[in-house]
């Protein structure tokens, strides 16, 4: 997963037509780090399908302001610069929600490709 240190990378890599996954965490988060084992290889799962890039929220308190990012680990799946669907939660985020998570984000962007 590529990790954006800055505001303009962040920017450039959501403005795409590819349905770009935006893993907004901490490196002082527990959730975080319960999702790291399992997320190389969901990312290999949808390649082709999805891009990751993960954002540090520390890095950019800015931008996560911006967006609104206050829970993390956050999830947000983006197409052409724009939001397409979120997922947030208090709770510890699983493999099998995160997965749910990303395939509807992948119906939500084939939808928005057919218009």
């Amino acid at each position: 997963m590529q990790k954006l240190t800055t505001d303009s990378e962040f920017r450039e890599a959501v403005s795409g037509k590819e349905l770009t996954i935006a893993v907004f965490k901490t490196t002082w988060c527990k959730d975080c780090h319960f999702i790291d084992p399992f997320m190389p290889e969901l990312i290999a799962f949808y390649e082709g399908r999805a891009r990751f890039v993960e954002i540090d929220r520390d890095d950019l308190p800015d931008l996560c302001s911006e967006l609104n990012i206050l829970g993390i680990p956050s999830f947000i799946a983006f197409h052409s610069g724009q939001e397409l669907i979120r997922f947030v939660s208090k709770l510890r985020k699983s493999r099998d929600e995160i997965q749910q998570f990303v395939d509807r984000a992948i119906e939500v962007s084939a939808s928005v490709n057919r218009d």
